[in-house]
């Protein structure tokens, strides 16, 4: 391991060396070169004079409505299950099969060897399949993309983040679920999965094979470039400006040091694939999301009183579009968009990681997805829009309908005007959230690049200098040039895998079917008194 990660730093130092020199230039060129692919992804379609939608936007959003009204509100009837699945309350019947299980045969004796050796495909558990999707979700987009919808939108924005939440949970569980159902298993385990398989080998299936290959080249084409974008560069960046400004390093390099550092971080970890991914969020998630929810409660708790009026301001913004140009369409987009941004719901980006679980029923990991928008944008998005809205309700340093200059600072000021000294805190946390997002985007972009180029150590390790050379770059430039790109990148994605995901709509509620009837034929068994295998291994 040592000699490749000495590979990559030596492959990576005349880059880095360039970068030095020319911060502001790299500032510069990357917004001339990105520019028209941002322009065109989010190109308004005029309705009226004054009513036009980013037509990405309303793909995104009727893909979401369309899945929660097919799979009849999946997204809250199947909320207790997802809860009792992570649990490992059917783990039973997940990694055997429930025939095998709790079928006419109680289980006994020799059947036991033969139950272990017929386990199910798949790398991880539910809980680290979650926790390496979540780790690529919450994150800055939670701290900073909330400050940039408030500070665009106002605080009716963050009604519309809630909704677009609760919205992409159905979207997760079809994509999830699709990414386990049709994932590619390697001859030593490893797995691969994601849109590039299922829009591959899922519309071949339905006849439209050819259709599938070109979707599925379009959305690995998008997801590298998402890894590098949202997955990277807004995450370095905005790491990179709550450490110099903690700090007070004022260099014109200092963002660029930092993420020379962050690089060789990232580094140490992505070498190690999947598993080792999984084993690093499966820590780092929960206490890095534990600390910041607890610093958002006590803010809240101390400002107890002013709750109320802050949920009137968001509802009153969410439909008067009240401090922003464009007004109530204004608003609903920056909401949508951010939350969007933050959950990656539709984008499809989970179901790379989640292909990777242990299980034979697709499903099951589906309902486990679905919980991914609730948590990231429903619950951690809303804490933060109201610690932001109650902490200046003064009006002292937040304006409405502004241009995008600050994202994480902004968020730092409002936390420390209630808890002095806090930013030293929510820099190691939001680290840690940078530090975690990008790991797992890592893991995204490089199956995208597999599914172009081929597995191999040659075009892995081409990959893996490029995805590091752009913490560098993302960490280097300003924010308004890293967002406009990593929205479209990540936006780009959603197009192929929404279009897909609908064509197979009819194969997921097979699946969901499937499971759910697995799991009543456990619940009847153990009714009935048959022998629980958990009890035996």
């Amino acid at each position: 391991m040592k000699k490749k990660l000495l590979s990559l730093l030596l492959l990576a130092i005349p880059m880095l060396t360039f970068a030095q020199s020319t911060t502001d230039k790299i500032d510069t060129v990357f917004k001339d070169y990105t520019g028209w692919f941002v322009d065109a992804i989010f190109y308004e379609i005029p309705f009226t004079e004054t009513f036009q939608l980013p037509w990405v936007l309303i793909v995104l959003v009727g893909g979401a409505l369309y899945f929660t009204f097919y799979f009849k509100f999946i997204n809250f009837t199947g909320f207790k299950t997802a809860i009792q699945v992570v649990r490992g309350k059917y783990e039973d019947i997940e990694k055997h099969g429930v025939d095998t299980l709790y079928g006419d045969q109680t289980p006994g004796g020799d059947v036991f060897e033969t139950i272990k050796d017929e386990s199910a495909d798949g790398e991880v558990s539910h809980f680290q399949a979650l926790t390496a999707a979540l780790s690529a979700t919450v994150g800055l987009g939670n701290i900073a993309g909330v400050a940039v919808a408030l500070s665009i939108g106002g605080p009716g924005a963050t009604f519309w983040m809630i909704l677009a939440g609760l919205l992409g949970m159905a979207s997760k569980f079809a994509e999830c679920t699709l990414g386990v159902k049709y994932r590619d298993v390697g001859e030593d385990g490893t797995v691969y999965g994601g849109p590039m398989y299922y829009l591959t080998k899922g519309l071949k299936e339905k006849g439209a094979g050819g259709f599938g290959k070109v979707l599925a080249v379009l959305f690995a084409i998008f997801v590298i470039g998402g890894s590098f974008g949202g997955g990277n560069m807004f995450q370095a960046n905005q790491a990179a400006a709550q450490f110099t400004k903690l700090f007070e390093l004022t260099g014109p390099n200092a963002g660029l040091y930092f993420g020379i550092v962050m690089a060789i971080l990232v580094a140490v970890v992505i070498i190690g694939g999947i598993k080792r991914i999984a084993s690093v969020t499966e820590k780092v998630v929960p206490f890095m999301a534990g600390i910041y929810v607890l610093a958002s409660l006590i803010i809240l708790f101390a400002n107890f009183s002013l709750i109320d009026d802050a949920f009137g301001l968001i509802f009153k913004g969410a439909f008067s579009g009240l401090g922003i140009a464009g007004g109530l369409i204004g608003v609903m987009i920056q909401g949508i968009r951010r939350g969007a941004f933050s959950n990656e719901a539709g984008v499809g980006s989970a179901a790379i990681a989640h292909s990777a679980v242990r299980t034979k029923y697709p499903a099951s990991e589906g309902i486990v997805a679905l919980l991914e928008p609730f948590v990231d944008t429903v619950v951690i998005c809303t804490m933060t829009a109201l610690v932001i809205i109650i902490t200046n309700f003064d009006g002292q340093f937040m304006e409405y309908g502004v241009e995008i200059k600050e994202g994480v600072e902004l968020t730092a000021t409002a936390f420390d005007s209630v808890i002095p000294h806090f930013s030293v805190v929510l820099t190691i946390a939001v680290i840690l959230f940078a530090f975690s997002t990008m790991i797992s985007w890592s893991y995204y972009g490089m199956q995208g690049w597999k599914f172009l180029f081929g597995r191999g150590k040659v075009t892995d390790l081409v990959y893996k200098i490029l995805f590091l050379f752009f913490v560098v770059v993302g960490a280097s430039i300003s924010l308004g040039a890293v967002i406009g790109f990593s929205d479209a990148m990540i936006f780009a994605m959603v197009v192929p895998n929404i279009i897909g995901v609908i064509m197979l709509s009819p194969v997921i509620k097979k699946e969901l079917s499937k499971y759910m009837g697995a799991i009543n034929k456990k619940e009847e068994a153990i009714e009935d008194g048959a022998v629980d295998i958990n009890e035996h291994m």
